[in-house]
């Protein structure tokens, strides 16, 4: 799958360049390459930190960021590799709490290109090899990995163990790959099962919670399931944990949606269910308070896109319908409706989204996710009309923005419907992840 990586660094983007010219990996999973490569660069994955592993549909980010959030404020060294980036490729790769720098980074891209660019690895198993040799080399405590795509095959799950696992909310996405039905998708996910060690899973649909209960079993993994080893609620403006060390009150996560409170929950779980990195319960609540995750529900800032609105514009990056249901719920506990700026790729359900936003939003622009296969504006705002919803489309965002001001539009904004729309939204306002 292409990456459409690209950097401002010459050096980088050269390594992106070459590793473009390549050719991408076929287009199925696998861990037979990932590992060829790695053996080629001193098998890294090999000695890592002890590692936090996270799957999942949606939510894995915001998790893996409670996560480091938690570890940090325990006063621990963390490295952490997620994806995608949104507006720079070195956002992925955290060494020892700090971005990648691009001189690190392009030598690093070297290195495994070198040693392993006649293997036809991906661009992904090429950028996972060159993080686990920067983890590997630079000393920390802990490491928090988040699955890429599904969980059996997915490039991270080379790791031989980790030291806790853990499953976030299950969707349909990624159908090509992970297959048809949410009990394939579970099976995949469920794949980063290991032997002994503790999994931890949100309530799932009751087909799902079986399936990963059989792949667990099969692994010989600890499960921990949410509703069963361990429990939360949300009773008023706290968070109550019950788990094998007992309770926990936790505040309301800062990042908006109460989807971020199981999120926030799955991660203080994952944390509480081992001692050989101890996090005091007063950690969690720490990272509860100031962990924030761009384009989640993200409020900008002043900046050259958003100085021209009236009022307030909302970032998120939601791309399928369990994503939208979750910005649906966040939309419908506020008062007034915002105008809604939609961008969606090729191959997710627009239906879907716009199923679960439409009660939710005034009005629509629809807008092209630049550089990526996308829905057309103009079908997706006769979409958006099967809905009821006024709509018209727009070249890009910023003329989006300009659009509903000239029509008198004078509330709140939510951009939506991609990542990658979300990192030209950042870029674009000055709001560069750091």
């Amino acid at each position: 799958m292409a990456d459409h990586a690209r950097s401002d660094d010459p050096f980088v983007q050269g390594q992106f360049e070459r590793l473009n010219a390549l050719g991408p990996g076929a287009d199925t999973l696998g861990l037979d390459r990932i590992t060829r490569l790695l053996d080629r660069v001193g098998d890294p994955h090999l000695s890592l930190p002890p590692v936090f592993h996270v799957a999942g549909t949606n939510g894995k980010g915001s998790t893996c960021a409670f996560l480091r959030g938690s570890l940090e404020a325990s006063g621990y060294r963390v490295h952490a590799y997620t994806s995608p980036h949104l507006v720079r490729f070195n956002e992925r790769i955290r060494v020892a709490g700090t971005l990648i720098d691009d001189r690190s980074l392009a030598a690093l891209l070297c290195e495994v290109l070198d040693a392993g660019g006649d293997i036809g690895a991906s661009f992904f198993e090429v950028t996972t090899a060159a993080a686990f040799l920067a983890f590997a080399r630079e000393p920390a405590d802990a490491c928090v990995i988040e699955v890429g795509l599904g969980g059996r095959l997915d490039a991270t799950n080379v790791i031989p163990a980790s030291l806790v696992g853990g499953i976030a909310r299950l969707g349909l996405d990624h159908q090509a790959f992970l297959g048809d039905t949410i009990e394939a998708i579970a099976g995949e996910k469920a794949g980063i099962a290991r032997p002994g060690i503790p999994l931890f899973t949100l309530d799932q649909p009751q087909s799902c919670a079986e399936v990963i209960a059989r792949t667990a079993q099969l692994a010989g993994a600890v499960l921990k399931r949410r509703g069963n080893e361990w429990h939360s609620r949300t009773e008023g403006e706290r968070i109550e944990l019950e788990d094998a060390r007992g309770s926990l009150s936790l505040p309301l996560p800062a990042l908006a949606g109460a989807h971020q409170h199981e999120n926030l929950a799955l991660a203080a779980a994952m944390l509480r269910a081992q001692d050989r990195l101890p996090v005091p319960d007063d950690a969690i609540v720490e990272a509860a308070r100031s962990v924030r995750w761009p384009a989640r529900m993200q409020r900008l800032g002043s900046g050259p896109l958003t100085d021209g609105v009236a009022g307030d514009v909302f970032l998120d990056g939601a791309h399928n319908r369990n994503a939208a249901d979750a910005a649906a719920a966040w939309l419908a506990a506020r008062k007034e409706k915002p105008a809604l700026v939609l961008g969606v790729l090729a191959n997710k359900d627009a239906d879907g989204i716009f199923d679960a936003l439409a009660p939710h939003v005034a009005l629509v622009r629809t807008v092209p996710v630049p550089s990526h296969p996308h829905h057309a504006p103009a079908m997706l705002a006769r979409l958006a009309a099967t809905h009821d919803l006024p709509a018209e489309s727009a070249v890009d965002v910023p003329a989006a923005l300009a659009s509903l001001s000239a029509s008198g539009w004078r509330g709140d904004v939510l951009i939506l419907g991609s990542l990658y729309l979300a990192g030209q939204v950042l870029a674009l306002n000055d709001e560069a992840p750091t």
